[in-house]
């Protein structure tokens, strides 16, 4: 039997109503799949996320140049070209672009090179009246908080890393050590007016024998 005017119309509105809400649902249920996703953290260039949590290691600062700090100190960075030292009649004088452990290093030696050489000198006590080879590099290297106590030249062969380094370069076998620091040595050997720690413009050796090479780790 045909149905009424009436009841067509009702039975239209239903099937619209409920064609509606499927579409409201189907669109719910799309948004809170999405919505994780969105809610995210979101990591921004240095490796930090947007809610201040560090996600991963932040980008190296390789090659940046120096920056002030508030002390007033220089930081440098880990490549650059590296500044030669010069001579001043006997002191050496550090280049600028030295990184501070270099100038503490430079100004210990600085304070001991006109003493004279005394075999043993520098072991007993960092001050002392004169220093032998090891008693000098060690002093040296004590003056940037390198080293907490002296060393021989022999135990220099095992000392810091292998190789060159960058800033400072020391020389060591069983009998003697001596170190290049931005480019200038300081040795008590081949001295023209007398034996003790002194600054020389030259980086060869002086003594002779086979060394081991090391440097200072950073340096």
């Amino acid at each position: 039997m045909p149905l009424s005017p009436w009841v067509a119309r009702s039975a239209a509105r239903r099937s619209l109503i409920a064609t509606l809400s499927l579409a409201a649902l189907a669109m719910l249920g799309l948004a809170l799949i999405a919505a994780p996703s969105a809610s995210a953290k979101k990591v921004v260039q240095g490796g930090i996320s947007s809610s201040g949590l560090e996600s991963e290691i932040p980008e190296s600062t390789e090659g940046e140049t120096p920056v002030e700090t508030e002390t007033g100190e220089l930081v440098e960075g880990e490549t650059g070209t590296v500044g030669k030292a010069r001579l001043v009649g006997t002191r050496a004088v550090a280049p600028a672009n030295a990184p501070l452990a270099v100038k503490r290093v430079i100004a210990a030696a600085n304070r001991i090179r006109t003493l004279p050489y005394i075999w043993g000198g520098g072991h007993g006590r960092w001050q002392d009246a004169g220093y032998d080879c090891s008693g000098s590099v060690s002093y040296a290297l004590h003056g940037a908080r390198m080293l907490t106590s002296p060393l021989t030249s022999g135990s220099f062969e095992t000392w810091g890393e292998a190789g060159a380094g960058r800033w400072i370069t020391i020389y060591a076998n069983a009998a003697h050590v001596y170190m290049v620091v931005a480019g200038l040595r300081f040795d008590t050997a081949g001295d023209t007016s007398g034996t003790g720690p002194r600054w020389h413009p030259t980086t060869a050796a002086a003594a002779s024998g086979r060394f081991i090479v090391r440097h200072p780790v950073g340096y």
